[in-house]
């Protein structure tokens, strides 16, 4: 669906649900300023709501004819604002609850993945009911330690000895009860973004940091992001062809983020799914786009326009 064809009155009231509780809500609040001036600099009827509880949904439902959601993290990307909103019948950018709280969770990607016939790397499991087992850890050095359901880098280590992994384990334990243990891929990095069944151009990523983590995504200056990348052209189709399978075995659906590593043997393999990907100047799903020749105010308007008859398509 192209601009041209967009009534944005059409589209009505419009909430931009932004920050919440968890611990991407300062990002969650850049994001949701930035899409709220996109949307209103296109004509759309819009306003931002830095949403916190339940009540405030019920008021949305009562007051919006649709909801633009980009809170990042626990509750707006697991799937809690997604039910509410569904019970509601307030139609919303992104997917669904079941995709939504499928993705957010790792480790349970990582599993459909692997049962999928996809390539993952491999992990270790640590909860509450299989504890982490020093002695028994059979991953080759290094690895990589990531609570399981939080994102944007977020209580996330790379690690060279056991010493260093018993206290990884231990950071990532004080965000989440569940972490995954991953083989580290030594190679090249790249995103796929992903826009209403589409593929966008491949991002490769290079950083000083040891790994693209917070910092390297939203404050250091010296990240550099190559798109277009200098993959063959038949490589990359290739790539983006597992990235929309990866996309599409999980249920997600409009628009969305697959990370992703190759190593050196051009082997690529599959790290994660975000469905709320970052929209601020440093985020990588609206720089694809521009290279595709989508401004970030025909990306925001074309994903408000997904939601329009979602009833009747879902």
């Amino acid at each position: 669906m192209s601009n041209k064809q967009i009534d944005v009155k059409a589209l009505g009231k419009v909430a931009v649900l932004m920050g919440g509780t968890a611990a991407e809500r300062e990002v969650s609040l850049r994001s949701g300023k930035a899409v709220l001036n996109a949307l209103v600099a296109k004509g759309v009827d819009a306003e931002g709501v830095d949403v916190v509880t339940v009540e405030q949904l019920l008021d949305i439902a009562k007051h919006y004819d649709r909801v633009f959601n980009v809170v990042h993290g626990r509750w707006g990307e697991d799937g809690g604002i997604q039910a509410v909103l569904d019970a509601l019948d307030v139609p919303y950018t992104g997917s669904e609850q079941g995709a939504s709280a499928l993705t957010m969770d790792k480790l349970r990607t990582k599993w459909l993945w692997q049962g999928a016939g996809l390539p993952t790397p491999e992990f270790v499991r640590v909860s509450k009911t299989q504890p982490f087992d020093s002695i028994g850890f059979s991953l080759p050095f290094p690895v990589i330690v990531k609570p399981c359901h939080e994102g944007s880098s977020i209580g996330m280590r790379k690690v060279d000895s056991l010493e260093e992994l018993i206290e990884a384990v231990g950071y990532a334990q004080e965000f989440d009860h569940e972490v995954l243990i991953e083989r580290w891929v030594t190679g090249r990095e790249f995103t796929c973004s992903i826009l209403d069944g589409e593929a966008l151009p491949l991002i490769e990523l290079k950083t000083s940091h040891s790994f693209y983590d917070y910092e390297a995504k939203y404050l250091s200056n010296d990240t550099q992001y190559l798109c277009p990348t200098n993959l063959p052209e038949q490589q990359e189709k290739a790539i983006q062809a597992l990235c929309l399978k990866a996309f599409d075995v999980a249920g997600a659906r409009d628009w969305g983020r697959v990370d992703l590593m190759m190593d050196s043997n051009n082997q690529v393999w599959l790290i994660e799914l975000n469905t709320v990907p970052g929209m601020t100047d440093h985020s990588l799903v609206p720089m694809a786009a521009r290279v595709q020749g989508i401004s970030f105010e025909e990306l925001v308007v074309r994903l408000l326009a997904l939601t329009m008859n979602r009833h009747e398509s879902s």
